[in-house]
């Protein structure tokens, strides 16, 4: 399947298309759920200029022939990661650790080889390439403490015209010496980072204390300022993910009412911020969450394999908690984002709750882009938005060949492909209109 000669930035395909106007709630749902079978998508200059089922482009004096056909595939928004760490791809899949002992075992050790620059761009191109792979086109990610590594990671996105999010690792105590900053000297570095790489094309900055037992309260209330000082940054950390972990911040912080509490004090809670996990969390955490719109981070194979806990999802919800979707790659086991909701499906399942296709897939482009704010320029095929979308191949292999022959409706296909998916399903993935990755097997 070679890609048409089209010029840079423009597309036109004629597939199954599918995106979401909206959650779909069971009622309405055609509102929300725009899916056709024989669809057209175009793109120019990097943008989607229309959709449209492919008879309505036809009686309108479209030319179909235009169209590469993809007829047996499924086309979708890109796929978005709202927590992932780039210099943790060479620790997945490291045997039997929960979470403290995981860091210091794996974690850190990985990511002291990011001390060499050339490492630090080799790995953050590789990452790069595995989201791509995996159909993820924007994510909300972790890099090292180091200056160099930032800066390699925005290198590599930005040559690939991707949308990411991503920040340093603030990290001045409980740390390796040399994987650590200072209060003053992480707040100088990212000051500079800031200024050079956030609102630059499509990149954006994420202030990033790993989590409030490696930052002194000195660094988090530098964050904090940051926060304030600069418009429309992210911040990204970690919150109540291990028992142990939360045992921990009682020591370390005794005058705090409770986790989150650390956070707020510090300014670091508002409708950008993202914490990763949020299983072990009291009714106090989940209404300040709420109250500042600040979102959680379900990251559902991380938390099965490092038996951290089960996210009860429905009291997130029902305190009116944001939460999205993550890989949380290198705890969590896969790119893929088919396999992140299998194992989403899994936890929900085991607390008699569920997680239906339909949602499931909306989660993982327009609601991920809504909680990170970028819904005006991602998550569906709206006319002016970013023309960034996966190319989706729902027969790869000879059993889901077989599954998806079976079935009788759009949900029964999604929910098929998000069981038995992975990146084998992915035929290709655009950025801003650009084929950035083809699967060639």
């Amino acid at each position: 399947m070679s890609a048409p000669a089209n010029p840079p930035g423009s597309v036109a395909l004629r597939a199954r298309i599918l995106h979401f106007t909206a959650k779909p709630t069971g009622k309405g749902e055609q509102n929300a759920v725009q899916y056709f079978d024989d669809g057209v998508l175009l793109v120019e200059k990097g943008q989607v200029t229309a959709v449209a089922p492919a008879e309505a482009m036809a009686q309108q004096g479209f030319d179909l022939s235009r169209c590469e056909h993809l007829p047996d595939h499924l086309v979708m928004p890109g796929f978005i990661d709202s927590h992932i760490h780039c210099p943790q791809l060479d620790v997945m899949a490291s045997y039997g650790e929960q979470l403290l002992d995981w860091l210091n075992r794996y974690t850190f050790p990985a990511e002291l080889k990011f001390s060499d620059p050339q490492y630090a761009a080799l790995m953050s191109e590789l990452f790069l390439d595995r989201l791509l792979a995996a159909g993820t086109t924007t994510a909300l990610a972790y890099a090292t403490v180091h200056a160099h590594a930032a800066d390699a990671l925005f290198h590599a996105a930005q040559k690939r015209n991707l949308r990411l999010v991503a920040g340093r690792v603030m990290m001045d105590r409980n740390a390796p010496e040399n994987l650590t900053d200072t209060a003053a000297s992480g707040e100088r570095d990212d000051r500079r980072l800031i200024e050079q790489w956030h609102g630059q094309g499509r990149l954006h900055y994420a202030l990033t204390p790993r989590f409030a037992p490696t930052s002194s309260p000195e660094q988090l209330l530098a964050a904090g300022r940051l926060y304030v000082e600069y418009s429309g940054l992210y911040m990204q950390t970690h919150l109540s993910e291990n028992l142990a972990e939360l045992d921990w911040i009682k020591s370390l912080y005794p005058k705090a009412k409770h986790y989150l509490d650390v956070y707020d004090q510090a300014g670091l809670l508002g409708p950008r911020s993202v914490f990763g996990h949020g299983i072990h969390l009291s009714d106090d955490e989940l209404a300040r969450l709420a109250a500042t719109g600040s979102s959680v981070a379900f990251c559902p194979s991380s938390n099965l394999f490092l038996g951290s806990g089960l996210l009860d999802l429905a009291r997130l919800q029902a305190a009116g908690v944001a939460v999205n979707i993550a890989t949380d790659v290198g705890a969590g086991t896969s790119f893929s984002q088919l396999r992140t909701l299998a194992d989403a499906y899994r936890v929900l399942q085991l607390q008699g709750q569920s997680l239906d296709a339909l949602t499931a897939f909306y989660q993982l482009t327009l609601g991920n882009a809504q909680s990170l704010h970028l819904d005006h320029c991602l998550g569906n095929f709206s006319a002016g938005k970013d023309a960034d979308f996966v190319v989706i191949n729902l027969a790869p292999d000879a059993l889901q060949a077989r599954r998806q022959s079976q079935v009788a409706s759009l949900e029964e296909a999604l929910f098929a492909l998000m069981i038995l998916g992975d990146e084998r399903n992915i035929a290709r993935t655009y950025a801003a209109g650009s084929c950035v990755y083809q699967n060639n097997n």
